[in-house]
């Protein structure tokens, strides 16, 4: 049996211990559940007295704390790190990064990460390969003092995480003040309930980590119902003894080199031109461009079918027009407003946008329903742009115009068309209409019948110049009328003889113009002309 030390006996032998080796490294290796390889170790500190064996950890930490003596242990800890990473390193042995613990007595001493630094060097060891773990109870009621030194860390290079987050009372201030780039989840906190409100508080946490754009590492799993409860929300990697205890350099080293390894994935990959989280920074550029000068946008997650509306801007509220709020949109399931066939529709090109990683568009219905105005069926065009991925939760950009005028008056027109049709049919009168912005005409049915024209015309008039139908002769006269109508004129008539035989035929074109103004048709009519100013 190992006999632990008394108080007197940690502190009186602390300096013999650190220069015989006594005190040292061992590392439990951190591994990506969905693939079994490994991504890092963390460093834990051990004493190993010759007469009275291996001291527990949570017998002379708080000790030498106490004493105001643990930096001595810890930068101890992390020389011998360095070293070990060296040798590895100059054997060229696999290595992966090494996460080693900054107590809050270290974040106290002012010289404590110059002092690291100072160790780094002596060993040349590139500052990829070490990791520096601060836990959660430092930050609490010094967050000045700790965001001082995490900037000090950044700015050497290294990569920080925030050991046992849940443990404090300031959880949500030391994610908003502090930035970490790794958080670390002790699930011991959460008494292994894979339910109920402790799965939902895991669940939150994990998402806020990857719209953080901040990885998560469980630590303490010890079974396999919990790794696979943490990789079905999106936490990935393990630390824990389900995979192994903490190792001896030796018996770690044997495990680096039979196991693969892989770097740890950013938590939100985005785009290069995009920056996600400043969509929620009030004072930032892309929020004052997503608020003020884009169109009607929102921001959405998916995720295998499930769909999450995040933000949306005032214009987004506004399309969709019945007298909804943000709250109200935010808090609706996007599905429910559409049918199966136009769910279909849009969740298929929402794969196409992150197939491509191109923008998207689709024509959609949806059922809008409002508290003070009832339900309605709108017409919706979208365009869709993934901005950024974690793992298989896609963030993604949308711009909507509300098309139900639009879509109104193009049925009511094909209805009218069909009536209209039907009556040309039984007199003397060809119609059709003409698209500036194409150039195609689309003829009625007694042209196509009567005059042999296909069902889309393009490049008109010329080919029906070329063919013969319309004489050369009036050729300029007849630019000229469709420049006007290009321009703007509303309506134009004139008398020109058609066909092979020159029969004389009063011309009509009445414009059609877009919301702006714009010229978007003219609908064309040619009505027989029975003898001279008489039809």
């Amino acid at each position: 049996m190992n006999r632990q030390l008394s108080e007197d006996e940690i502190v009186d032998g602390l300096d013999a211990a650190l220069n015989e080796g006594r005190i040292y490294a061992v590392y439990q290796p951190q591994i990506n559940h969905s693939t079994g390889r490994m991504v890092g170790a963390e460093a834990l500190m051990r004493w190993n007295d010759p007469e009275n064996g291996l001291q527990m950890p949570v017998n002379f930490i708080p000790v030498l704390e106490s004493y105001d003596l643990i930096y001595k242990a810890d930068l101890c800890v992390f020389e011998d790190v360095c070293r070990f990473v060296k040798s590895c390193i100059d054997a060229r042995l696999p290595i992966v990064p090494i996460s080693c613990n900054l107590s809050r007595y270290d974040v106290l001493r002012r010289d404590y990460v110059e002092n690291m630094e100072a160790i780094r060097k002596k060993y040349d060891v590139p500052v990829r390969y070490l990791r520096i773990e601060i836990t959660e109870s430092s930050a609490i009621g010094g967050l000045e003092l700790v965001a001082g030194v995490l900037s000090d860390l950044h700015k050497y290079g290294y990569i920080v995480e925030i050991d046992d987050f849940g443990s404090g009372y300031s959880s949500l201030n030391i994610l908003k003040d502090l930035d970490f780039d790794i958080i670390k989840l002790d699930m011991r906190f959460f008494g292994g309930e894979l339910g109920g409100r402790g799965g939902t508080i895991i669940s939150s946490i994990v998402q806020l980590a990857r719209w953080l754009n901040t990885q998560i590492i469980a630590e303490a799993v010890e079974t396999v119902e919990l790794a696979d409860y943490m990789e079905s929300i999106g936490c990935y990697y393990i630390q824990g003894y389900l995979y192994s205890e903490p190792l001896l350099k030796e018996t770690f080293l044997k495990k680096l080199a039979i196991t693969d390894h892989e770097p740890m994935t950013p938590a939100l990959n985005l785009i290069r031109t995009m920056d996600a989280g400043k969509f929620w920074e009030p004072d930032s550029l892309e929020t004052l461009i997503f608020s003020n000068f884009v169109g009607a946008a929102s921001i959405f997650t998916y995720k295998e079918g499930e769909l999450e509306i995040l933000r949306v801007n005032k214009k987004y509220i506004k399309e969709l027009g019945m007298n909804m709020d943000e709250k109200a949109i935010i808090g609706t399931n996007p599905w429910d407003m559409l049918d199966e066939e136009n769910k279909t529709i849009y969740e298929n090109t929402i794969k196409r946008a992150i197939e491509s990683g191109e923008e998207e568009t689709c024509e959609t219905t949806r059922t809008i329903c409002s508290k003070s105005c009832g339900d309605a069926k709108i017409w919706v065009n979208t365009d869709l742009r993934v901005i950024g991925n974690a793992g298989d939760q896609y963030l993604i950009y949308a711009m909507i115009k509300n098309i139900t005028s639009e879509k109104e008056m193009i049925m009511s027109m094909t209805d009218n068309e069909k009536v209209f049709r039907s009556a040309f049919d039984q007199i003397n009168v060809y119609a059709w209409e003409y698209i500036f912005a194409t150039r195609e005409m689309h003829p009625c049915f007694r042209c196509m019948r009567d005059l042999k024209l296909p069902l889309v015309v393009e490049n008109y008039p010329d080919p029906v110049f070329e063919s013969g139908l319309f004489p050369m002769d009036y050729k300029d006269m007849y630019y000229d009328m469709l420049r006007k109508l290009e321009r703007g004129e509303k309506e134009l008539e004139a008398v020109i003889p058609l066909t092979v035989g020159r029969i004389p035929f009063h011309v009509r074109y009445k414009t059609e113009f877009d919301e702006t103004g714009k010229p978007l048709k003219a609908y064309g009519s040619a009505t027989l002309v029975v003898d001279e100013g008489r039809e």
